[in-house]
C-alpha cells in the first residue's frame, strides 16, 4: 500500500474514532446536566420528540448509501458528466423527500399533546419541539447530500470533524443558555440548528473540491433508477434499525408517561455507547470483504468473518462485563441513585442480547460486502416488528422491563440461532468453529476483568465519581494486561485452520495485522 493511501486510512479511521469518542463524551456529560436542569417530565418529553423524528430515518430509501457508491466509482473513472446527474438527481430526491416530512412534521405537531400522555402544562412546548425538530431533518434530506458526497470521495475526516466542531460548540451553547435559566425550546433551537450550519459548512467543502453544476436539467431518470435499484435492499435495513432500535420510548410514552421515557432511557443510554463503538468498527468489513470477494478469494471472506467477529467480541464482552457489573453504580454517579431502582434492570435486560448481536457484528457487514444481506434483511425486519408487538403486550403488565424485554427476546433469536447459522450457509464456517476461534480468547481475557470487578463491588461498591473511576482504571488495566499477553504470544491476530462444511481440507492458518490500522489486499 502506498504511503498516500495508508496515511488516507489512518486520518479517516482516527477521525471517525475521535467523533464517536467526543460525542459519547458529550452525551454523558451533557445528559445530567439537561435532566436536572429541565426535569423528568421535560426530558422525557425531549427523549420522546426526538425518537418520533428519528423514525424519519426510513425516508432516506438508502439514497445515502447509493451516493457512497456512486460519487466514488464515477470519481474514480473521471466521469464528471454522470457523477452531475447522479448527484443532482440525488438532491432533486432528497428534496421532494424533505418536503414529505415537512408535511408529516405539521400533522404531528398539530396532534402530538393526543398521541402521547403529555401534561397539560408542557402540550404547547412539546408542539414547538416536533415542529423544530421535524423542521430540521426536513431540511437535513437535502442538505445531507454534501456529506454523502465526502464519504464517496474517501474524505470521511471532513465529515468527523465538522461533526466534532457542532458537537463541542452545541454542548457549550446548551450548558450556557441552561445556566442562564433558559429552558426547553432554547436547548431545542440549538440542537436543531448546529446539523444544519454544520451540512451547509460540508456544502462549501464539497464545492471546493469539486466543480459540480447544479440544476434541474442535470435531474437524469436512468440515474435515478440506477439508485432505486441499489438502494432497495438498504431500506430494509433502515426500516428494521428503526424498528429495533427506535420503537421503544414511542411505546412507552404513548401508553406510560414522559417520566417513564426518562427511566427507560437512562437504562439503555450506556448500552447504546457500546454499541455505536461497534457500528464505527464493522464499517471497514464491507470494502475489505467486497475486495476479496471480488477476486474470488473466498478463503480471505472467511478469516475476515472470523478475526472481525473476534475483534468484536474483544471490545464488547469487557464493556458489556463492566456495565452489568458497574451499572448501578454507572446510574448513581451518571444521573442520581434515585434512577437505579428503575433503570438499572432495563440495562441488564438490554445489554445481553445486545452483546450477542454484536459480538457478530463484522457478519452482516460482510454480507453487504458480498451483496448477500437480502435475508439477513428481511430477518432482521421481522425482529422489529416482533419488537413491536411483543413491547406493546408487555409493557403494560411488566412497565419499562416489559418494554426492554420486547426488545430483547426477538435480538437473542437473531444473534443466537439465525445469523451464526446463516453465515455457516454463506461462508462454509461451522458454528462450532466460529466459536472456537472468534470467542474463546475474548471470554479468557474478559474473565479476570470479571473477577477483579466483582470483588472491587463486593469490596467497596462505588458511589462516587471518584470511586468509579479507580474500578474501572483496575479493571482496564487487568484486561489491558491479557491483551498484552495475546499480542506479544501472537493470538491476537492470528486465525487457525477452518474445517469448511463440505469439504475435507483445511484453510491455512492466517496472521491477520491490527484490524483498524488500514489494510490492502496484500496485507489481509
Amino acid at each position: 500500500m502506498r504511503k498516500f493511501e495508508k496515511t488516507q486510512i489512518l486520518k479517516n479511521v482516527g477521525s471517525s474514532w475521535s467523533a464517536l469518542a467526543i460525542n459519547i463524551a458529550v452525551g454523558i456529560l451533557l445528559s445530567p446536566f439537561i435532566l436536572h436542569r429541565l426535569g423528568d417530565v421535560a426530558f422525557g418529553i425531549w427523549i420522546l420528540i426526538f425518537s418520533i423524528t428519528g423514525y424519519y430515518g426510513m425516508f432516506d430509501l438508502g439514497i445515502r448509501s447509493s451516493i457512497v457508491r456512486y460519487v466514488s466509482k464515477h470519481t474514480a473513472k473521471n466521469e464528471t458528466e454522470d457523477l452531475a446527474k447522479f448527484v443532482n438527481t440525488s438532491l432533486f430526491t432528497y428534496t421532494a423527500i424533505g418536503l414529505l416530512a415537512m408535511v408529516v412534521t405539521v400533522a404531528l405537531t398539530a396532534s402530538v399533546d393526543r398521541l402521547f400522555k403529555v401534561p397539560p402544562a408542557m402540550q404547547t412546548q412539546a408542539r414547538w419541539l416536533m415542529l423544530m425538530a421535524g423542521g430540521s431533518v426536513a431540511l437535513g434530506f437535502p442538505l445531507g447530500v454534501f456529506g454523502g458526497i465526502l464519504d464517496g470521495l474517501q474524505r470521511f475526516y471532513f465529515t468527523s470533524w465538522t461533526g466534532i466542531l457542532s458537537t463541542l460548540l452545541r454542548a457549550t451553547l446548551i450548558v450556557y443558555v441552561l445556566h442562564h435559566g433558559y429552558g426547553l425550546l432554547t436547548v431545542a433551537a440549538i440542537t436543531v440548528t448546529m446539523p444544519i450550519l454544520t451540512s451547509i459548512l460540508r456544502g462549501v467543502i464539497v464545492f471546493r473540491l469539486l466543480r459540480l453544476p447544479i440544476g434541474l436539467k442535470y435531474v437524469d431518470r436512468e440515474s435515478f433508477k440506477q439508485m432505486a435499484h441499489y438502494s432497495a435492499t438498504t431500506t430494509i435495513v433502515i426500516i428494521a434499525a428503526q424498528l429495533r432500535f427506535r420503537t421503544d420510548q414511542l411505546v412507552v410514552g404513548s401508553m406510560m408517561s414522559a417520566a417513564a421515557v426518562t427511566l427507560f432511557t437512562i437504562g439503555v443510554r450506556p448500552v447504546d455507547y457500546t454499541q455505536e463503538l461497534i457500528s464505527t468498527l464493522v464499517q471497514i468489513f464491507v470494502p475489505m470483504s467486497s475486495q476479496s470477494e471480488a477476486v474470488g478469494n473466498m478463503d480471505r471472506v472467511r478469516k475476515i468473518y472470523v478475526a472481525g467477529n473476534r475483534a468484536c467480541a474483544l471490545i464488547m464482552f469487557p464493556m458489556s462485563a463492566g456495565l452489568l457489573i458497574l451499572g448501578k453504580s454507572v446510574i448513581e454517579v451518571w444521573m442520581g441513585a434515585k434512577y437505579v431502582a428503575a433503570s438499572y434492570p432495563v440495562m441488564v435486560i438490554i445489554a445481553v442480547p445486545i452483546a450477542l448481536f454484536f459480538t457478530q457484528g463484522a457478519s452482516a457487514r460482510i454480507l453487504m460486502g458480498m451483496g448477500k444481506q437480502r435475508d439477513f434483511a428481511k430477518v432482521v425486519f421481522m425482529e422489529g416488528i416482533a419488537n413491536l408487538i411483543l413491547s406493546i403486550v408487555l409493557v403494560r403488565p411488566y412497565g419499562i422491563e416489559g418494554d426492554a424485554m420486547g426488545t430483547a427476546i426477538p435480538m437473542l433469536l437473531t444473534a443466537l440461532w439465525f445469523l451464526p447459522r446463516h453465515m455457516r450457509k454463506q461462508l462454509g464456517v461451522p458454528v462450532r468453529t466460529l466459536l472456537r476461534e472468534a470467542y474463546v480468547l475474548p471470554l479468557l481475557l474478559a474473565t479476570p476483568l470479571v473477577a477483579t470487578l466483582l470483588l472491587l463491588q463486593r469490596w467497596r461498591p462505588a458511589h462516587s465519581l471518584r470511586h468509579l473511576f479507580v474500578q474501572c482504571l483496575a479493571g482496564s488495566a487487568v484486561y489491558g494486561a491479557g491483551l498484552l499477553w495475546a499480542y506479544r504470544s501472537s493470538r491476537l491476530f492470528h486465525v487457525g485452520d477452518l474445517k469448511l462444511i463440505g469439504e475435507g481440507a483445511t484453510t491455512e492458518g492466517l496472521e491477520l495485522p491490527p484490524i483498524a490500522a488500514g489494510y490492502s489486499e496484500e496485507e489481509v
